[in-house]
């Protein structure tokens, strides 16, 4: 089976302005994959290439096996799509506009439409110009999965969305990935990607700076440790150990950042009596954060033992 999306130096420039550099990736069947950067990172560029709505300057993209620029229709039969700009008639009622949405798909059963719209708590018969931004999100996401899409390419799914309904979509997003159905979304919001995303990408100034599971980006950055001993010790005991930088120690109190595993540290540390230990390990959103500034976001310290 060919990957679901396969990305090949894929570039897009809008005349001296580069959107997007030489992105090659891959996203394989059944996966959820989260795509993060900042506005103006190249991600709705991105979904625009996938989809034809835009065309590349260079390099290649296929999707769902389908060349996006050849297969444009029967591709687009095959995906659901949100777009970070999701508008529609406002003059329809909701239940009314993904009806006529589903026609253009060749039929969607109004049963599907209506439990869609009961989970997300959407008001059918409500006026699109009279809902909320949330509600109307709603109405896009209704229309992205009501016909249970092989592909589902959504950008910032979340937007306007209250905690209940964001915890909706991500079972909505669970359900997809439970039916083999695979996922590309690009979101701002870190811990609802962090919650569901198999794997991210990370994407800054149209080039792809991170790509992996978020379990395998922790354990490449490091670790802030703290340790807390009965009585002093000397810092040159821990002068030296294999991954421990920025290290200080006053009195009974060790600092430090840990690079790779905190075996060694640990090994040098229960020389001495330990009362204390304690140690961060980077959320998504701190990880992104250091993509972008070279400096790891800090947090307060998280008491593990």
């Amino acid at each position: 089976m060919p990957p679901a999306i396969e990305l090949s130096k894929l570039t897009k420039t809008y005349g001296a302005r580069r959107g997007l550099t030489e992105l090659t990736l891959e996203v394989q069947p059944g996966e959820v994959f989260g795509y993060l950067g900042p506005n103006g990172a190249g991600k709705s560029t991105t979904i625009r290439l996938l989809l034809n709505l835009i065309r590349p300057t260079s390099g290649s993209a296929r999707v769902l096996g389908l060349d996006p620029a050849a297969d444009t229709v029967d591709l687009h039969r095959r995906v659901g799509y949100l777009a970070g700009d999701f508008v529609v008639d406002g003059r329809q009622r909701a239940g009314e506009c993904l009806s006529f949405l589903g026609n253009l798909r060749g039929g969607v059963p109004p049963a599907r439409i209506v439990e869609l719209a009961d989970r997300l708590q959407l008001d059918l018969t409500a006026r699109i110009r009279s809902l909320s931004k949330g509600n109307r999100q709603k109405v896009g996401l209704v229309q992205a999965f009501m016909h249970r899409p092989e592909l589902l390419i959504l950008d910032e799914p979340t937007s306007g969305l209250d905690p209940l309904a964001q915890q909706t979509f991500l079972d909505l997003v669970a359900d997809a990935r439970q039916d083999g159905r695979t996922v590309f979304m690009s979101s701002h919001v870190m811990s609802e990607v962090e919650a569901i995303a198999d794997r991210v990408a990370i994407i800054r100034q149209g080039r792809l700076v991170a790509l992996d599971t978020v379990a395998d980006l922790r354990a490449r950055s490091h670790l802030r440790v703290r340790i807390t001993f009965a009585e002093p010790v000397r810092a040159a005991e821990f002068t030296g150990i294999p991954g421990v930088r920025d290290l200080v120690v006053r009195d009974s109190v060790l600092d430090c950042r840990i690079d790779g595993t905190p075996d060694a540290l640990l090994k040098a540390a229960a020389r001495h009596t330990v009362t204390g230990l304690h140690a961060d390990t980077p959320d998504l959103e701190e990880l992104f954060h250091g993509y972008y500034t070279g400096q790891p976001a800090r947090r307060e310290m998280a008491d593990v033992a």
